[in-house]
């Protein structure tokens, strides 16, 4: 496989598994909210698992800074598989956290660590990505290679959708509830695996490697 080819469908996958458990949550707040938070009033734990939702935007600068850093000195591969794996570890939080009616108010704070997790993932996945996409283009195909991370994102909104509506489609009301809310994110990290493999066996771009070179004569 081509190695441009193989850094867009790298990317892409791993893109993709970063946005779609963002579509999932939200479309299935209603479940979460029910399972995570204490009361009786709905609406206030919904606005409780919106809350926990946008937390992991508000971190996604400081990702966006700390994995970016990251990846200026150990590389983009290295940056972009730290991505999927902390994205794999929220969403295996999310999917696999005990409810509040098992251990009290360590539930939410699970979620919370979860999303927090996600959120920080994102925000060093898009820099990473963009970068490792345009050092692995030729000049003159870059805008044509970068765009495929957009796309990935809009087609992770489309199997977020998918997943949800098909939970909520073939389930009822009851077993969505207590258990099928997990499902579309145990799916989604079934795709990990894949990600984090093809991540692992990518080269390093060129343009990193010379800058790497180029910084160790200098420290010598």
């Amino acid at each position: 496989m081509p190695g441009k080819t193989r850094a867009i469908i790298a990317t892409s996958i791993g893109n993709m598994f970063e946005w779609y458990d963002f579509t999932v949550y939200a479309l299935l707040a209603g479940y979460i909210a029910a399972n995570f938070f204490p009361g009786d009033d709905p609406k206030t734990r919904l606005l409780e698992t919106f809350l926990v939702f946008g937390l992991g935007f508000v971190v996604r600068p400081l990702g966006a800074v700390l994995i970016g850093d990251y990846g200026d000195r150990a590389g983009r591969k290295a940056a972009l598989t730290l991505t999927i794996l902390l994205m794999a570890a929220g969403t295996g939080i999310i999917a696999l956290s005990p409810t509040y009616a098992s251990i009290g108010f360590g539930a939410p704070l699970l979620l919370l660590l979860g999303r927090v997790l996600q959120g920080f993932s994102a925000g060093g996945e898009v820099g990473g990505a963009t970068a490792y996409l345009l050092e692995s283009a030729p000049l003159e195909q870059r805008g044509r290679a970068a765009s495929w991370l957009e796309a990935s994102m809009g087609l992770a909104n489309i199997l977020g959708a998918l997943a949800a509506f098909s939970v909520t489609a073939l389930l009822t009301t009851s077993q969505v509830q207590a258990w099928g809310w997990r499902l579309p994110f145990l799916f989604g990290l079934a795709i990990a695996p894949v990600g984090l493999y093809m991540r692992r066996t990518l080269e390093e771009t060129d343009a990193f490697q010379a800058e790497a070179g180029r910084r160790a004569q200098n420290r010598a």
